[in-house]
């Protein structure tokens, strides 16, 4: 299932999911503003073009996150535990999906006592909260849904219907706040301290103080408290109407350097190669691509291409499935008898649209399965969701933007 949010919402999809009793994983990306055709309004609530994934276990919710692989939220929601300083102490758990890191780093932290199961699940359920909280919002984007096994392990699972009724009347209430507040992400600054320190009691005064840096984000400070951003937002909401309290927006510059190395901020360009003895095909990829930040090299034949594979080490591979003298699913199949592609996205690329076709990518180990024709929509959605966003130059986003306008 895919799709755009112009023909469904996410409360539908959801609600799909929920009835279906679906096992797999939802992920949705959002559409900036500058691209595209317009909106009833715009969403400021959102950072340049960020994505996110949602876990189901049989129509039920285990897990929601963004999906830039940031160590950030768990680092906030471990603070209030005073745990937060062991998440430096760990390597990479192997219980880590690739889509989901905090997700292992969160268990690696649970199996070695650090936290307990209770706090394990109130941090899963807030992080769940917060993910459905951005994407009920979402008015422009674009999703997939694919079915597979479950995350694992699973440590809790939420209704989706419960859940949607109770953020949805959160969202209604948080409209409420524009123009005054439009962003959790916006930082709170005491202007006034005179007035406001009379206006509450002294004990409030002091929690608000700590954390109104115009640094700490009202989504931060919500976390740190375990607290909805609702709850925060209500609080600060009358001081700023009447200009004791300012809101601040975090700039690009500062949320990299908040970022641990190694984690939320690449420096390297993904290497992409596509595999296809189509010329055609091979120069619109690799076009789109190197266009949206990746390095692409495209390949033509299938035996030469394997040590080509080798020699590149790409980050993702693109593979035709009918080709001459090798096919498609031989070449997936001796990639994943090679330890150093064993853990290497590869998506398959046919015009075949067949049950049996996807059986036996799946059996080769073939990560994702692409039919031709396909959008630059959809090839970017799935190197994105599989290797994260290309690295773009301010140059070439202008190109980008103004071709789309």
């Amino acid at each position: 299932m895919q799709g755009n949010l112009s023909e469904i919402d996410i409360r539908s999809i959801l609600q799909l999911i929920d009835l279906g009793q679906r096992t797999g994983e939802l992920f949705v990306k959002a559409y900036s503003s500058s691209v595209g055709s317009s909106m009833d309004q715009p969403q400021q609530h959102f950072p340049r073009e960020p994505s996110w994934f949602v876990f189901f276990l049989s129509g039920q919710i285990i897990y929601a996150t963004p999906s830039a692989g940031s160590l950030l939220r768990l680092r906030d929601y471990l603070h209030r535990y005073k745990a937060d300083r062991y998440l430096d102490t760990i390597q990479v758990p192997s219980v880590a999906s690739v889509n989901a890191p905090e997700y292992g780093y969160l268990w690696a932290l649970l199996e070695r006592g650090i936290l307990t199961p209770a706090q394990g699940r109130s941090i899963i359920h807030n992080m769940v909260y917060e993910t459905l909280f951005d994407l009920l919002s979402l008015r422009r984007g674009a999703f997939i849904f694919e079915l597979g096994p479950a995350l694992t392990p699973q440590l809790t699972t939420l209704e989706v219907s419960s859940s949607l009724t109770q953020i949805m009347k959160q969202i209604q209430e948080w409209n409420q706040f524009s123009p005054y507040i439009h962003s959790a992400e916006q930082c709170p600054v005491i202007s006034v301290p005179a007035q406001l320190k009379k206006a509450l009691k002294p004990k409030i005064y002091n929690i608000l103080s700590r954390w109104s840096d115009g640094k700490t984000s009202m989504q931060q400070i919500a976390r740190y408290l375990n607290r909805d951003i609702l709850t925060v937002a209500k609080a600060i909401y009358p001081f700023v109407q009447q200009g004791v309290v300012q809101l601040l927006d975090q700039s690009s510059e500062t949320s990299i350097v908040k970022k641990p190395n190694g984690l939320e901020q690449r420096t390297k360009v993904s290497k992409v190669v596509c595999i296809d003895d189509d010329l055609v095909i091979r120069e619109i990829v690799k076009s789109i691509l190197n266009q949206h930040g990746y390095q692409a090299s495209s390949l033509s034949d299938p035996i030469k291409a394997l040590g080509e594979v080798f020699r590149i080490k790409p980050d993702l591979i693109l593979c035709d499935i009918a080709m001459p003298e090798l096919d498609g699913y031989e070449i997936c199949s001796m990639l994943r008898n090679s330890t150093a592609f064993h853990q290497t996205p590869i998506i398959m690329l046919t015009g075949i649209e067949g049950f049996i076709d996807r059986v036996k990518a799946r059996i080769v180990g073939a990560t994702h399965y692409l039919t031709k024709p396909f959008g630059e929509s959809e090839l970017l959605m799935l190197v994105e969701k599989y290797i994260g966003p290309g690295l773009i130059e301010d140059s070439q986003l202008n190109k980008i933007f103004s071709k789309n306008k």
